[in-house]
């Protein structure tokens, strides 16, 4: 049993139709096509997908899925109706990719929490870096695939995932069926699934500035010391922690994410930029 919110767009008569063609008992909510979303916001949002959650309690599905109103990414709840982040969904829907393909490879941006490659290294998997946006993962993985190596999968922490055996974009109804896959193959609750996932806590902040340019200059001379990602925006490793410091490409404001296995050593090198790059805002 899976329980499914499309959000009135354009999942409507996809997701739904593909479960039950897998053999799934579906339960719909939100599945009536109305441009003007009148029921929930088209990006899913825990708050949004509250009736969702309930549905999946109240029904004792395996878990919900819901889309964004183009339906290309995929945002779940477990079987206990709880909210999963991106880059959880992300992490366990590589697990299964690699299970089956040791040794392959996942490409996603600069962005992607290090859960995703940790889950890769548990089965010999290497995970190759982009700049920020899907068009750039699948541009990536054609060239790696082209260069030979073997890509399994590829994606963002947004919910939006790529199966190159499937085609070069992303897709929220191949998601849906994955997590299906995953589900009847592990034969364990969702949930359970999630907690044995590698812990790390990610901190995400933006700030205005018009000196988006001057902050990554800046924080590059600060952290002079420590290895420098710079394919878009700068990413710092330090110690057991990781920041990614990227002026937006549409805005006059800086993003700011900071992620480590220690979430005290998360927080420290958030405080620690945003305190070095506050002169620059406003």
């Amino acid at each position: 049993t899976v329980a499914v919110d499309p959000g009135n767009g354009a999942a409507c008569k996809t997701t739904p139709e593909i479960l039950r063609r897998l053999g799934c008992t579906v339960h719909t909510i939100n599945a009536e096509f109305n441009g003007l979303f009148p029921n929930r916001l088209p990006e899913p949002s825990e708050e949004g997908l509250a009736n969702l959650s309930a549905l999946v309690q109240a029904t004792g599905a395996a878990f919900g899925v819901a889309h964004d109103g183009d339906a290309d990414r995929a945002i779940f709840v477990d079987e206990k109706g709880t909210f999963m982040d991106g880059n959880i969904t992300f992490a366990l829907l590589a697990s299964y990719f690699a299970e089956k393909s040791a040794g392959g490879e996942i490409v996603t941006p600069v962005s992607t929490s290090g859960i995703v490659e940790a889950v890769g290294k548990e089965f010999g998997c290497d995970t190759a870096y982009t700049v920020v946006g899907s068009i750039y993962v699948a541009r990536t993985m054609r060239q790696e695939i082209a260069d030979g190596k073997n890509v399994i999968i590829g994606g963002e922490g947004n919910g939006g995932v790529i199966y190159p055996h499937h085609q070069f974009c992303r897709d929220g109804g191949m998601s849906a069926a994955t997590m299906l896959g995953l589900s009847a193959v592990r034969k364990t609750p969702i949930s359970e699934l999630i907690a044995a996932l590698p812990k790390f806590t990610m901190y995400q902040e933006k700030r205005k500035t018009a000196q988006a340019k001057e902050i990554v200059d800046h924080m590059r001379e600060f952290f002079a010391d420590c290895p420098v990602d710079d394919r878009d925006g700068i990413r710092i490793t330090k110690g057991g922690a990781w920041a990614l410091i990227r002026p937006s490409g549409t805005e006059p404001l800086v993003r700011v994410y900071t992620e480590s296995r220690d979430a005290a050593e998360a927080k420290e090198l958030l405080d620690t930029i945003l305190s070095e790059i506050s002169p620059y805002l406003g």
